[in-house]
């Protein structure tokens, strides 16, 4: 899924603004100025074209996610789990060491 704006597209192919798009587990919806996507996995992203972004997590993914979502433990000694599973001592390492070329 990429977007840029209110322009989303999945697998490179444009999804109408506005109108709701459902295939193989992925939707992706319109609510209110934002753009949401949810999976079948149990997590759903949603942007607001600009600078906003919320990441919500099924309560079944408890202790199973791992990344820049984190451990989903709501403990914040381990919300900066590196790659290598140390703990980054700034939210500019921990980010950092997540980047994908």
């Amino acid at each position: 899924v990429a977007a840029e704006g209110q322009n989303v597209s999945v697998n490179g192919v444009a999804v109408p603004q506005g109108r709701p798009y459902l295939h193989k587990g992925l939707a992706v919806t319109w609510p209110g100025e934002w753009v949401a996507v949810a999976s079948s996995l149990g997590l759903r992203v949603a942007w607001d074209g600009q600078l906003a972004v919320t990441v919500t997590a099924e309560p079944e993914l408890r202790r199973a996610t791992w990344g820049l979502c984190g451990t989903y433990t709501e403990d914040p000694a381990d919300d900066f789990v590196l790659p290598d599973g140390d703990i980054a001592t700034f939210a500019s390492a921990f980010g950092n060491a997540w980047k994908v070329p």
